[in-house]
């Protein structure tokens, strides 16, 4: 076996085993995290009346529905050589219209988030008043009405689509003009780098309003509340940034056609794929822990809720919180 021949088999192996085991790991953490973490932002009244924790919680879930979707078909398919896009015309179209508009909500949601706490934490009451929970629900459903319009194309233009020389059924994009616009538009600009900038931007404006809350009259778990959410929104952002920039780059590069000229590159570029999709999936895991990592009022609040409300529901169903510790644990 000559050496190009070994490192091309080499780099295939190790991504499979890679995506195999971080794949499935990352399935079961982000899936889980995500679904405490909804728990309790409906669980505690403080996070259903604000609007930036209702922004993260219509994240949490989109995030759980890109992991289902996207991350267990690729282990599926990279692991054990089980495509269910090969096996379904539906779920050759749905996949990827699904997954894509799970991540765009997701992004949009993180953006809203930033943009929410800039308006709260700041000290102007012109502002304060766009962040609102009621504003909040409606720009969701605008939002995931606009993408889901937008992702039309996905249902339309994928198709299975039979190889002559591979023998095998493929489910692939049939317009040359739409695989064009989902690589250098829809990809590394609107699920990329358009809403890092926002979010980015948004941020360090957020962070400085977050510096003079103390010096002015807030009420105390008003503040607290801003401080808590900024401060999780604005290490998300960061973590959101290193899981997306690396995919934008490497799905670019997979679009070069000149590259497979060269076995070796080509594989290489293929592994950088893997594990840059790996990455971008752990960036939609990575909330919840963001969430525990971050903020010691959260991880008070998720004990309330693990204990006082999952727990002693059923065992204690007479019992009545005091009104305190169920808006403030």
């Amino acid at each position: 076996m000559s050496s190009s021949s070994s490192i091309i088999t080499s780099l295939a192996l190790i991504g499979q085993q890679i995506t195999i085991y971080c794949g499935i790991s990352l399935l079961i953490a982000g899936t889980l995290g995500g679904f405490i973490l909804t728990i309790v932002f409906l669980s505690l009244r403080v996070f259903r009346q604000s609007s930036c924790a209702f922004y993260l919680t219509i994240m949490s879930i989109v995030n759980i529905g890109q992991l289902l979707t996207g991350l267990l078909t690729r282990v599926m398919i990279t692991g054990f050589s089980i495509d269910w896009t090969e096996t379904s015309l539906f779920y050759c179209k749905f996949r990827l219209y699904f997954v894509n508009i799970c991540a765009q909500t997701s992004s949009t949601c993180l953006c809203l988030a930033i943009i929410d706490q800039y308006f709260a934490t700041s000290a102007h009451p012109r502002w304060q008043q766009w962040s609102n929970i009621k504003i909040a629900h409606r720009l969701v459903t605008l939002f995931i009405i606009i993408w889901v319009l937008c992702d039309i194309p996905f249902l339309v233009f994928y198709n299975q689509i039979y190889s002559t020389t591979t023998n095998k059924i493929t489910c692939v994009s049939t317009s040359t003009i739409f695989t064009q616009y989902r690589i250098y538009f829809n990809t590394p600009v609107l699920g990329g780098f358009l809403p890092v900038c926002i979010a980015s931007i948004f941020a360090i404006m957020a962070y400085l309003n977050v510096q003079g809350i103390a010096y002015r009259t807030v009420p105390l778990i008003r503040r607290e509340l801003d401080k808590q959410l900024t401060s999780i929104v604005l290490i998300q952002i960061p973590c959101t940034i290193i899981a997306t920039v690396p995919y934008v780059i490497i799905n670019i590069l997979t679009s070069n056609q000149n590259l497979m000229t060269n076995p070796v590159i080509w594989a290489q570029i293929q592994f950088a794929s893997s594990m840059s999709l790996l990455l971008l999936y752990a960036g939609s895991c990575s909330l919840f822990y963001v969430c525990v990592f971050v903020s010691e009022r959260f991880r008070r609040q998720l004990m309330f809720v693990l204990t006082k409300i999952v727990c002693h529901r059923w065992t204690e169903p007479n019992e009545v919180a005091p009104a305190h510790i169920a808006l403030e644990p």
